[in-house]
């Protein structure tokens, strides 16, 4: 494996099935002291549940130990410089996880940091939460072959990381977004992935259904806005019918109910989403195992 985890795309097709491999039998044999003596760093700049809980619970059942690091703690790139504090980590620590406003922080902290860097989130993608949701699908159908994936919502930081996903696994992934809401063109442009502003056209025949939030974090001004711009791309249950009909429900929470999900549907039973939030910790537990252990 590559030194860092920033992007999906630092993931090859053989280091996926092998992480998926390990994620499954740390799942089994939840308590494996491998990282004994090992610190990981958590720096957020956002908060989070299931990152924060999932990322301290996985360094204890490895038998090492999480540092979380509030943004008043380090006053990243205000108080103390990225690199300054990339220098001092490296010294103390075994690794970084950063969930981050901007990507180009995540960049930062690997560029000067001597051990790994983990991008728990940012605004351009969100690794972590896929590399979860393609053990959670691999753990459910077996196979990414012949897969549909439908993203129905906002063209955000998973979907990026989704579409980089599609071409390594090579799944068929659609994406419905409102218009000016699609995802970012650098993954776009250089994907033979399928783009629409047409929920019901996503949809046909997928697999498996994908949503999430319509005002994510530090949108919250355009809550309004976006509230009547998408009010067509809920998954609900006329939605899901136009899919097959043992077609999966993923959402990476937090979930707005009512808006971009219904009740009925995310907690109904193709619902797999508390499977993938559950799978946050064995496959963030596989990857620090890869990259920490010697």
């Amino acid at each position: 494996m590559r030194k860092h985890f920033l992007s999906f795309s630092d993931m090859t097709s053989s280091e996926l099935y092998d992480l998926f491999e390990l994620s499954k039998k740390l799942k089994k044999d939840k308590i494996s002291p491998i990282l004994n003596g090992k610190v990981l760093a958590l720096i957020f700049e956002k908060p989070s549940l299931r990152t924060r809980f999932t990322f301290e619970a996985g360094m204890f059942e490895l038998g090492g130990y999480a540092i979380y690091l509030a943004p008043q703690d380090i006053g990243l790139g205000k108080r103390e410089s990225i690199p300054d504090a990339a220098r001092n980590l490296s010294r103390w620590a075994s690794g970084i996880m950063a969930r981050t406003f901007e990507h180009k922080t995540v960049l930062q902290l690997a560029k000067y940091a001597t051990i790994p860097v983990i991008n728990g989130l940012s605004d351009i993608e969100h690794p972590c939460q896929v590399l979860a949701d393609m053990f959670t699908i691999w753990e459910k159908r077996g196979t990414f072959s012949n897969i549909k994936l439908a993203w129905v919502g906002d063209g955000n930081n998973v979907c990026n990381s989704l579409i980089i996903a599609s071409k390594i696994l090579k799944f068929d992934l659609s994406i419905s977004t409102p218009g000016g809401y699609e995802p970012n063109k650098k993954f776009t442009n250089t994907s033979s992935i399928y783009v629409t502003n047409e929920p019901l056209d996503a949809v046909k025949e997928a697999d498996i259904i994908y949503t999430d939030v319509w005002t994510s974090m530090g949108q919250e001004m355009e809550r309004e806005e976006r509230l009547k711009k998408f009010k067509e791309f809920q998954v609900n249950n006329n939605l899901l019918k136009k899919a097959k009909s043992d077609c999966l429900i993923m959402h990476c929470l937090p979930a707005h109910r009512g808006e971009e999900i219904t009740d009925d549907v995310i907690d109904g039973p193709q619902s797999i989403v508390f499977d993938q939030a559950e799978n946050r910790l064995h496959a963030q537990k596989a990857l620090l195992v890869k990259l920490l252990s010697e």
